[in-house]
């Protein structure tokens, strides 16, 4: 790929007692140049399911669209929420239906229907299911706190620290990854729900972290 559509991003998602929860830095750059401060890297997708992106925006925006429709329409004519595992499969069946014309995407849909699923979606259609993944080039950085932190069975608090704690740490380091952090948590009762960005602040006042 050519130099100048390097593109950075961190994104990071965990499974925790009975939810999810994700996160992603907002920086948008190409090569050094930093585009957007405030970009959307968090969509929701479904009542209950949401995916994180990384890579050159247009790819992923289009999948984002995609994808929102096709769990509408799932939902609507069966008056049920598509699986998490379905729906990463489908995603998973468009991009390897254009691997030799990829989407330059790096992609983590994550969602609660009897329990709490991720699946991190590469290029070529690969889906991999984890407790817990991360994507873009603040990855590193974000893997290395998690191996340090994670636990399984965490309360949905303990999560929302650590994703703050991991994305902050990718932002100290990825010269590609900056801005606010945005944080959710999907879960059964409330289904997809942002924090609000005094949420987050306070958090990370909390926790004596840098924004």
């Amino acid at each position: 790929m050519d130099q100048k559509l390097h593109t950075g991003t961190t994104t990071v998602a965990i499974t925790v007692k009975d939810a999810v929860v994700m996160a992603t830095d907002r920086r948008v750059t190409m090569d050094h140049f930093i585009m957007h401060k405030d970009g959307k890297k968090l969509h929701q997708i479904d009542t209950h399911a949401a995916m994180t992106i990384a890579g050159l925006v247009g790819d992923a925006q289009v999948l984002v669209r995609y994808m929102s429709a096709e769990l509408e329409i799932y939902r609507l004519q069966r008056r049920v929420n598509m699986p998490i595992e379905a729906a990463a499969t489908l995603l998973s069946n468009i991009l390897n239906q254009s691997k030799f014309y990829p989407y330059m995407v790096q992609i983590l849909v994550a969602g609660y229907d009897k329990a709490p699923h991720i699946f991190s979606v590469d290029a070529a259609g690969g889906s991999v299911e984890d407790i817990y993944a991360s994507t873009g080039s603040g990855s590193p950085f974000v893997y290395g706190v998690l191996e340090n932190g994670f636990k399984r069975d965490m309360s949905v608090d303990e999560g929302v620290e650590l994703v703050i704690r991991a994305v902050s740490a990718a932002k100290q380091r990825d010269s590609a990854s900056g801005g606010f952090i945005d944080v959710a948590v999907i879960d059964q009762k409330n289904g997809f729900r942002q924090l609000s960005e005094d949420e987050v602040a306070n958090k990370i006042n909390k926790y004596k972290l840098t924004l």
